[in-house]
């Protein structure tokens, strides 16, 4: 049989190519005319959608993102009261040496705060001040249910704290932002429980950025968000949200006396002290390795500044050390935030954790330079040096024991057994068999006591310490 006969040329594969390469720039030109389309329609609807209900404004799309989120905090503080209430704690101590225990009343109060749920497990965020010495804490959410809270961790000096609830199931949470990029004038929006109000909404703008405040329990506080959006009492721990409802700021009301003026700790700062408070449950502050002091109007010239602080010593090993930073060094910014004296710099870094890695503005030799320092966690042979070199003391707990052997008429605080010749202690007259009863304003009856008040103290040009010799106490002013 014969074969059918094919005539004309063979087709062979590579004449298929151009087809399907014109069918794939075909689909390209689709895909992108569809989504070109899809766009367009999202943005008719959401025309649309404003068109039909225009009080839904940004604003309120924010604050319903955000809401369920929200909590009300409430506290019990079980107080007890004695006839040296509202003094020096040393005092109380002083005479319950002597007279043994004295008669005191319990007394309980309540206090009103807010949070922010920021992990779907019930972790929440607020402020330290509004947990500070609670024996009971409790949670409320938008919908009414209530929860026992556990505390994780706080810090004081940032004024941050981190709680934790159980419940059934995940809970609707608000994940952490970021304030790098906040832009003054933008719009911001409150919420908290001001005066017990639950679930009340302010909106503001950012007013200015990195503004440090002395909050009314006299601590300073750095880097915060001023904002014009009302913040008051039972506003403290809320959330601050921009535009898109992202967390962007902690509310804190810590001081009260401002009129029209709200702050907020930016949420950058707040993450750093949450991943250590989660992790570790107390704050492991920054140590780059360096001793600074204040410019005087002579270094000032010398140097070629108008302000900053300029590095005296720089430990061996260090992180500051192996960043090549070196004595005779002027550090002028933080991050690119300005440094004015040694005050402002040990601000700056207490919004860092062991680990950070913090960029350091310098002159050195009337050259501008930025060195990026990774810091770490303040070792034990620090605390050591400063407690032996630079204040000049070596203690020890007391008890019954060194009491006899010392004669002393007490057997709490701790005992000086040895002081360094020339230090600052030798030159304020302290002795061995000296008892130290508290550094500024932090007891000391235990050495880990004494470690966190003396790096406390390290941060500042005098330190004041509490001493008993005998039965008489006093006070001593120390310039390490």
């Amino acid at each position: 049989m014969t074969p059918f006969p094919v005539t004309g040329r063979k087709r062979r594969p590579a004449d298929r190519r151009p087809v399907t390469e014109g069918l794939a720039r075909e689909e390209s030109t689709l895909r992108k005319v569809g989504f070109g389309a899809l766009g367009v329609l999202v943005a008719f609807l959401s025309a649309v959608s404003w068109a039909a209900n225009p009080r839904e404004t940004p604003v309120v799309r924010a604050v319903r993102k955000a809401s369920p989120a929200v909590v009300n905090i409430s506290t019990e503080i079980v107080t007890r009261g004695s006839p040296f209430a509202g003094l020096n704690p040393f005092f109380e101590e002083f005479f319950r040496d002597f007279f043994g225990a004295l008669p005191e009343t319990a007394r309980k109060t309540r206090s009103l705060g807010s949070g922010v749920i920021i992990a779907a497990d019930g972790t929440i965020l607020t402020n330290e001040h509004v947990i500070a010495n609670a024996s009971r804490i409790t949670v409320t959410r938008a919908n009414g249910e209530t929860y026992e809270a556990r505390l994780v961790g706080a810090d004081g000096q940032t004024d941050v704290a981190v709680l934790r609830v159980e419940a059934e199931g995940d809970l609707p949470f608000l994940a952490m932002g970021t304030s790098e990029d906040l832009m003054i004038g933008e719009t911001v929006i409150a919420i908290g429980n001001p005066f017990g109000l639950s679930h009340t909404v302010t909106t503001g703008v950012v007013s200015a950025v990195n503004r440090t405040i002395r909050g009314d329990n006299d601590r300073v506080y750095t880097d915060f968000i001023q904002t014009d959006a009302s913040i008051n009492p039972g506003n403290s721990g809320g959330p601050l949200l921009n535009i898109l409802g992202e967390l962007i700021g902690v509310n804190t009301a810590i001081y009260q006396k401002a009129q029209g003026i709200g702050f907020a700790i930016p949420i950058d700062k707040a993450r750093r002290i949450v991943e250590n408070l989660l992790e570790y449950g107390t704050v492991h502050r920054a140590w780059l390795g360096v001793h600074v002091q204040d410019l005087t109007p002579d270094l000032a010239r010398y140097f070629g500044v108008s302000q900053g602080v300029v590095i005296t010593r720089v430990f061996e090993g260090s992180p500051a050390a192996e960043a090549g930073l070196t004595r005779g060094d002027v550090i002028v910014g933080v991050d690119g935030r300005s440094v004015e004296d040694r005050e402002t710099f040990f601000q700056r870094l207490a919004g860092y954790t062991a680990g950070s890695r913090i960029r350091l503005d310098i002159v050195r030799r009337g050259e501008d330079r930025q060195v990026v320092v990774e810091a770490r966690e303040i070792p034990e042979a620090y605390v050591e040096f400063l407690g032996r070199e630079w204040l000049g003391v070596e203690v020890v707990p007391n008890s019954r024991a060194l009491a006899r052997r010392y004669g002393l008429f007490t057997d709490r605080g701790l005992v000086v057994t040895k002081v360094t010749p020339g230090s600052a202690a030798a030159r304020a007259g302290i002795e061995p068999g000296d008892v130290l009863r508290q550094i500024n304003d932090r007891p000391v009856d235990g050495l880990d006591a004494f470690r966190e008040a003396l790096l406390a103290a390290s941060q500042r040009e005098t330190v004041v310490l509490v001493v008993q010799r005998g039965r008489t106490a006093y006070y001593v002013t120390l310039t390490p």
